[in-house]
């Protein structure tokens, strides 16, 4: 979700005028763009933010933008006093109050003077940041904001708000725009994705949102996430199964294999109900691959109960596991009501035990693979190598001086590992209509 904000907000410059520097010192507007879900992420926040004072002292005219979740939808009366040196306080997914200000700023006045006629003739579209045009190959549309589910670990809610849908044609026109522009896979995202337009009497739902942006022509690849045990519906499985753009990659958390745990975190499902949706989707998906989040550490968590999440991972052998450590976050339910009564040195052994578990799984079905032709959408090269996924989100790498971005193409299997496949090119998927895009420095 940040990226999608943070490509908002840098389109947004662009229309006044503005373009990327690579170095802070250089710049005339630095936005930082923040994420509070674990304290690693706001201590990293802070201490960026303490580090560009030096800058704004030597630079006052540098306009410098706090922009996120450390910002919340209210704002903060303490971070404000805390830094001073900031002159735009931002709520996620809102480039408005950086853009007015630059607007009224009397020293932006004169280069941004044809502001209102820029805005008239882009109001509505959708423009990727310049240096992104011709490069980025998928991308994510973000199609509900903040979340209304309240788990008591989550800070989300109180710093993203309530859920809110957009409407299904902002959507499907954004994502036309995106395919204009050289884009040819999209992720919709939500807290809840599986949510979707539940907030808008009549509205349509995740599954007619799917099917209305497999009609977009360019569109080669549609996944979305992430989604919550208690919504994925058997009506959303069945779209994914008989709509071909649509990945059969399900990203569902189970966060715990607990009950007494998942009922302190308020996730409203059973490990058994978990069990059974793994089921339901393996059934419907029988290629297909799950990934699943799981914290450990959290409150109340014994070491029997630690023992149960470990032992759901080995039994249901999930493609991906997200690991965390469970981190206290202000306004949470649990921050105020629960102890965090899990050591961080207990919660980082448990966490170096389920990840040496995951690659161990994560290697097991890689190796499946072996041998067999998968098909990648290239995305660009990294040291050398094209670089693309399967429709099941598997990384793979080939080698080829063909141009290839953008390309659906075929690559015969010759090396698995836990995060990735190594393959050679066997040739351009059948029905290929695509024209390469250009591979740009």
């Amino acid at each position: 979700m940040n990226v999608a904000d943070s490509q908002r907000v840098a389109s947004e410059l662009e229309r006044l005028g503005y373009r990327p520097t690579p170095v802070a010192e250089q710049a005339d507007v630095v936005v930082l763009n923040t994420c509070v879900v674990r304290q690693s992420a706001e201590d990293r926040a802070h201490g960026r933010l303490s580090s560009l004072r030096p800058l704004k002292e030597q630079r006052p005219d540098m306009v410098l933008n706090l922009m996120g979740c450390m910002v919340g939808i209210k704002g903060s009366a303490e971070l404000e006093q805390q830094y001073p040196y900031v002159d735009v306080f931002s709520p996620p997914s809102d480039p408005n109050p950086l853009i007015e200000h630059l607007i009224q700023t009397e020293a932006h006045a004169i280069e941004i003077s044809d502001t209102s006629e820029r805005f008239a003739v882009m109001d509505g579209d959708f423009r990727l940041p310049a240096h992104e045009q011709g490069r980025l190959i998928s991308a994510h549309v973000p199609v509900v904001y903040g979340c209304s589910h309240a788990c008591t670990f989550c800070i989300i809610p109180y710093r993203r708000g309530a859920e809110r849908s957009r409407s299904l044609g902002e959507i499907v026109a954004e994502v036309r725009d995106l395919a204009a522009q050289g884009v040819r896979e999209v992720t919709l995202l939500g807290q809840i994705v599986d949510r979707y337009g539940m907030d808008i009497p009549d509205g349509a739902r995740l599954a007619q949102l799917l099917s209305a942006v497999h009609e977009i022509d360019d569109i080669r690849r549609i996944r979305f996430l992430t989604s919550h045990p208690n919504w994925m519906t058997d009506e959303l499985l069945d779209v994914v199964q008989e709509l071909d753009k649509v990945c059969p990659h399900i990203e569902v958390p189970a966060q715990a294999g607990d009950d007494e745990v998942l009922r302190r975190m308020r996730r409203g499902y059973t490990v058994d109900d978990y069990r059974r949706l793994i089921e339901r989707i393996r059934r419907r998906l029988p290629d297909g691959s799950i990934a699943t989040d799981i914290i450990v550490g959290f409150p109340g968590e014994s070491e029997t109960r630690y023992q149960r999440t470990y032992d759901l991972l080995s039994e249901l052998k999930l493609d991906v596991a997200h690991l965390a450590r469970y981190s206290p976050r202000p306004q949470t339910v649990s921050a105020r009501r629960m102890v965090d009564d899990v050591p961080e040195v207990e919660k980082m052994r448990r966490f170096r035990e389920l990840e040496q578990l995951q690659e161990s799984v994560s290697s097991e079905i890689n190796a499946t693979h072996l041998g067999r032709e998968v098909e990648v959408l290239v995305e660009k090269k990294r040291r050398g190598r094209w670089m693309g996924r399967t429709d099941t989100n598997k990384l793979v790498f080939f080698e080829s001086d063909e141009l290839l971005v953008g390309s659906l193409v075929r690559v015969k299997v010759e090396h698995t590992g836990p995060w990735s496949l190594r393959g050679a090119l066997v040739s351009e998927s059948e029905g290929q209509d695509l024209v390469p895009l250009p591979v740009l420095n």
